[in-house]
């Protein structure tokens, strides 16, 4: 705090030395009240000053000041507001010059303002905002400088949109029509270079950038100007920003004219300048308008009202009108004053005065007045200040409200394509809702909605008069090729390999990416540099990395996309599919004695044979009663359950059914069968007839789970990708250098020095297989899934261009013909036939034998009931056995205590036909009993 101070005051001790000569000249009198002498009374003043800095001479101060002079008229007219105190406006024009600005505004101080309005330049604004902050006087500024919203600016106030919202709102242009390199054109002073700055910070949120910013130095001569041009004309990006004053600006598009740049394939975005200096203008010339023909303009949105139209009728009868026509500053400028004046009247209201003491500080260590002594302290500045950032009323520009960093609320821009010979207004944009072409007015009484889906603008025409969108970008016309690295492959050159041709590289890759840079409506030239020293395989991470770094343009080869490798560089549509597998030596099975078991697995043949003796069991059951076939001696039934179930196998079943639920059980099982017994013959069949290959090795699961070497090619991502994602240990890790190696390694095995297998990437393992008449194969699946592609720097157009054109291929065959142009061989199978995957398992079958289980348990459901039913019906006593127990006291059913289990076993295993004559004699039997008792029963007397 303290050095602030030292620095505060080494820069009144430097004002003062400039003010030396102003203070000698005389002062102007005010009508307010000196702290120090004495007051009758505390009503409001007469008059208060009010000062104004401008240049004069300037598009933004011809419309400021005839608006300035018009509101203060307008505000002392008015009865209604400021009772008895009159404005009274004191106009100091800057003359475009800093230093001469700053002077103005110290002399301005000088005269008991209590509030200043402007400047307009944020150089100006910057030093004299230090003075304010000591004087205690707000500051109305049309400054637009983002940095002027800092904390240390307290009596700063701006009544213009902040220009960090314009530069946001240019950044959603450029990520509306996809565009993401950019070039800034923009005057070296404060308000060019913070403004840029936050361009660059908005665009990178929008993964754009700004590749070039070109500064010129304010007041620069037109051969600066051009040389500028001409360096960015040679530039790749070819979307302009301008952001320069509008009283210079137009200097640059005939410069950019004169050197071809305002023709197709152009972008031209500029901020609010060149609509304040069209708006302004009472006409413009063809010439003129010759110029910027394309060009996209950002223009302060002001809402359509009454207010705005009246003073626009108004504009031509005022003070210093200079133009029939104004821009958007002379509506700031006079909602700027009735802000004022209706904060003054509050502040008024609330019992503020208007005095001005002398400041201690400027005085020396000594205790003498310095020279800044005529300057004084506004007493309650503070108090009026914190009036005005909470005001809040409509004026001409829209709603006059401050938010929480003292910013307008609701900046928005109105988005014009200039063309003809003026401008339409394709859209606008808020920081409420984005872009639109629906009023900002409209959406604020909507929720705020910036998706990408809801932001739209009309057509734009762009330089040299066509509707189609630009890229944005062309290569470089400073005869600088792409500089495309390649990777100096040992193994596998049908990919990538060294040329003595006139591009150096050949192979699979290399056709793929001439084929594609064909169907680019653009040339780009390039060139080839082949990455390593061609005794081994280059590191496909350092070449990625030197993408990276900018040491090379692009990356074409067999470069697998990865998901690390994504995070740092942007690739294409992968032009070829690819994944880790498994390569593992493998050897012919002989054929065994034991062959006739092995369609089916362990438990297959269990649950097979368990579902034949259990439906033997169920079809025994249902017959035992009805089918002689299924009875006699104990022996004699068990055998034949063991055939019937048995024999079914192969239809050859003799016993007839004569049950329904017995035949209706049958039918489900013979279609078990069936199936069964076609699927194991089909099964035999490929296991006598065809070749069966077997590895040790099952797939990537059994080769990481045990302690043999692995190998892997050199150069390939698989390395890191064992290490680090599978846990396996870089001790058994063997790397390959060429393809004899890898036949090698897999001939000797782990026992002999060799590998258990190869972990590499498809497309090298389909090549190697062919190359080597298919003596090893893969084994297991294909356990990650990716691509190749071609790399390119992050945001690259050129990579969305080259996806685009790799589809083509895709699509037109072309890409299939040079495959098989390079790679098209004798393939082979790729999986070894196991035993495991030729065997038929119960996961096959268990819904058959499900619905089979389901058909016998209903089935002997219905038997047990049926068979509960008659034997409750059943009497066990001999037939014949007299009745001597009334019918009233014999109960007239049995229960099932009565009986023991030997009677019911007896019952079951009685004939069917047996039963039902009993149970038919038993109910003859029971209606004579009926009649008998009926006739005893005595006469009724009559």
């Amino acid at each position: 705090m303290d050095a602030y101070l030292q620095r505060k005051r080494v820069f009144l001790l430097l004002v003062s030395w400039i003010w030396v000569p102003l203070a000698v000249l005389g002062g102007t009198g005010n009508n307010t009240t000196n702290a120090t002498a004495p007051l009758s009374s505390f009503s409001r003043p007469k008059v208060v000053n009010v000062g104004a800095l401008f240049t004069a001479n300037s598009v933004i101060g011809r419309s400021a000041e005839p608006a300035l002079v018009a509101a203060i008229n307008d505000v002392n007219s008015d009865s209604s507001i400021l009772r008895g105190t009159k404005l009274n406006l004191i106009f100091q024009d800057t003359n475009c010059s800093g230093f001469v600005g700053t002077v103005d505004a110290l002399q301005l101080m000088e005269k008991e303002v209590i509030a200043a309005i402007g400047p307009q330049s944020s150089g100006i604004a910057h030093v004299i905002s230090h003075v304010m902050n000591e004087l205690q006087v707000p500051l109305l500024s049309f400054a637009t400088d983002p940095t002027l919203s800092s904390l240390q600016y307290s009596y700063f106030l701006r009544t213009v949109p902040n220009d960090h919202f314009q530069m946001y709102a240019i950044a959603d242009v450029v990520n509306y029509f996809g565009w993401k390199e950019v070039i800034a054109i923009f005057v070296d002073d404060d308000n060019g270079r913070n403004g840029i700055s936050v361009l660059g910070d908005a665009l990178a949120k929008k993964r754009a950038k700004l590749t070039y910013k070109a500064a010129f130095s304010p007041g620069a001569s037109s051969s600066e100007i051009n040389d500028v041009l001409v360096s960015v004309s040679l530039m790749e990006a070819r979307v302009f920003v301008v952001h320069v004053n509008p009283d210079t600006g137009l200097s640059i598009f005939s410069k950019a004219k004169n050197l071809g740049m305002m023709v197709g394939g152009y972008v031209w975005i500029t901020t609010d300048w060149l609509p304040s200096f069209l708006d302004s203008s009472d006409s413009v010339n063809p010439e003129t308008m010759d110029l910027i023909q394309g060009v996209v303009a950002l223009r302060h949105h002001t809402a359509d009202s009454d207010q705005k139209k009246k003073f626009a009728s108004r504009w031509k009868n005022f003070k210093n009108v200079e133009t029939s026509s104004f821009n958007s500053y002379a509506l700031y400028a006079y909602d700027s004053i009735w802000l004022l004046a209706r904060a003054l009247d509050l502040y008024f209201k609330d019992g503020g005065k208007v005095t001005f003491s002398d400041d201690p500080r400027l005085r020396d260590t000594n205790g003498s007045a310095l020279h800044l002594s005529s300057m004084q302290v506004f007493d309650q500045g503070q108090k009026l200040f914190q009036t005005l950032i909470g005001m809040n009323f409509t004026g001409l520009s829209g709603q006059i409200q401050f938010d929480s960093e003292k910013n307008l609320g609701h900046p928005a821009y109105d988005v014009l394509n200039i063309g003809g010979t003026g401008s339409r207004t394709v859209g606008y944009w808020s920081n409420y809702s984005g872009l639109s072409v629906v009023t900002p007015e409209i959406l604020y009484s909507k929720p705020p909605n910036t998706s990408i889906s809801t932001q739209h603008l009309y057509n734009v025409i762009w330089p040299g008069e066509t509707v189609t969108q630009p890229r944005g970008w062309v290569f470089p016309h400073n005869g600088k090729p792409l500089q495309i690295v390649v990777p100096y492959r040992v193994t596998f050159k049908e990919f990538v390999h060294k040329d003595k041709g006139p591009s150096g590289v050949k192979g699979y890759c290399i056709d793929v990416f001439e084929a594609a840079i064909d169907l680019l409506p653009y040339a780009v030239p390039h060139v080839y540099i082949l990455y390593g020293d061609g005794k081994r395989n280059p590191s496909f991470k350092n070449l990625v990395n030197d993408v990276v770094t900018n040491k090379y343009d692009a990356a074409v080869g067999d470069v697998t996309i990865t998901t690390n490798r994504t995070r740092i560089v942007d690739f294409t549509q992968p032009y070829m599919e690819s994944g880790l597998v498994v390569v593992a030596p493998i050897k012919e099975l002989k054929s065994s004695p034991w062959a006739f078991l092995q369609p089916f697995t362990l438990q297959m043949w269990c649950v097979t044979g368990v579902f034949f003796l259990f439906v033997g069991t169920v079809i025994w059951i249902l017959e035992h009663r009805h089918n002689p076939e299924f009875r006699g001696s104990p022996r004699h039934q068990l055998v034949t359950v063991f055939w019937f179930s048995f024999s079914t196998m192969f239809f050859a079943h003799r016993e007839n059914t004569m049950s329904t639920l017995g035949r209706l059980v049958l039918i489900f099982w013979l279609f078990v069968v069936l199936i069964i017994n076609s699927s194991y013959t089909a099964s035999l069949t490929s296991i006598l007839t065809v070749r069966q290959l077997s590895s040790g090795i099952q797939g990537i699961d059994s080769l990481i789970s045990g302690s043999d070497p692995i190998g892997v090619q050199d150069g390939s991502f698989a390395y890191n990708y064992l290490i680090e994602e599978l846990g396996v240990l870089e001790s058994r890790i063997r790397i390959l250098k060429t393809e004899d190696e890898y036949t090698s390694a897999l001939e000797k095995g782990p026992q002999g020095g060799g590998v258990a297998g190869i972990v590499d990437e498809l497309p090298y393992v389909e090549l190697f297989l062919s190359n080597s008449k298919c003596v090893f194969r893969t084994v297991g699946q294909e356990f990650t899934k990716g691509g190749w592609g071609f790399a390119f720097q992050r945001d690259s157009p050129l990579a969305v261009d080259l996806s685009t054109a790799i589809l083509q291929l895709s699509e037109n065959g072309e890409l299939q013909r040079i495959h098989d142009k390079w790679l098209s061989k004798n393939g082979c199978s790729s999986q070894s036939n196991q035993d495991d995957d030729t065997q038929l398992s119960l996961k096959s079958f268990w819904g058959l034998f499900l619905i089979c289980a389901v058909a016998c348990f209903l089935a002997l459901v219905a038997f047990f009931c049926r068979v509960y039913c008659q034997f409750r019906r059943y009497d066990p006593e001999p037939e014949d056995q007299e009745i001597s127990e009334p019918e009233s006291v014999r109960p007239s059913r049995r229960t099932l205590r009565s009986v023991s289990f030997r009677d019911l076993i007896t019952f079951v295993d009685r004939r069917e036909s047996e039963i039902k004559d009993i149970l038919k004699r038993k109910s003859i039997d029971s209606k004579k009993h009926q009649g008998q008792s009926s006739d005893a029963q005595p006469s009724s007397p009559v």
